[in-house]
Order: structure tokens, then C-alpha cells, then sequence
């Protein structure tokens, strides 16, 4: 079974408040297996627009990722996430080849 990938471009406009997020989505990430690649680090900007803040999170498969992203622990996170910053996300299934 491949892995699957949370991709996320975030630009945080409050830095204080996203600490909320963060606490809140962990149980959420343990749960369902996440382990994070990137967060946050030092990044170069090559093509198109960038935000502040990628990050890379890998999950067991593409179901355990959407079942963490629907997870009630989650979006309560999300709702937080939204009020201190703006991003875009995808999943992406991992490619085994």
C-alpha cells in the first residue's frame, strides 16, 4: 500500500494564534499515523508564488490521511487554523515504483 502525502503552502498572519492550531490538530496527527518531513524550514522559492511556511506530512496510505484531514480532532484545528492563516493543501498518494 503507498504512503500518502499532506502538501501545504501556509502564510501564517498570526503567529501567536496559529500556536492553537497546532496544539490542537496534534492528537490528530498521532492518531492516524502522520510524521512530518518538513515543517516550517528554510525553503527557495523556484517557480510560482510561495508562502511562508510548507509542509510535508506522511501518512500510511491515502486513507489514513483523508481520515485525519475528516477527523473531528482535525477540523476543529482547521477552524483555528483559519482564523491565523491563509494556505492551500493537497494529498498526494506516495509513488512506489
Amino acid at each position: 500500500m503507498a504512503k500518502a502525502y499532506w502538501i501545504a503552502h501556509v502564510d501564517v498572519r498570526d503567529p501567536e494564534g496559529y500556536k492553537g492550531y497546532v496544539a490542537t490538530a496534534k492528537p490528530a496527527f498521532e492518531r492516524y499515523g502522520a510524521r512530518f518531513l518538513a515543517r516550517g524550514g528554510a525553503y527557495e522559492a523556484m517557480e510560482g508564488q510561495a508562502r511562508g511556511r510548507n509542509v510535508v506530512i506522511e501518512f500510511p496510505s491515502m486513507q489514513a490521511a483523508r481520515d485525519c484531514y475528516n477527523s473531528p480532532e482535525y477540523q476543529a484545528a482547521k477552524a483555528i487554523r483559519q482564523k491565523y492563516a491563509e494556505a492551500e493543501m493537497v494529498i498526494v498518494e506516495g509513488y512506489e515504483g
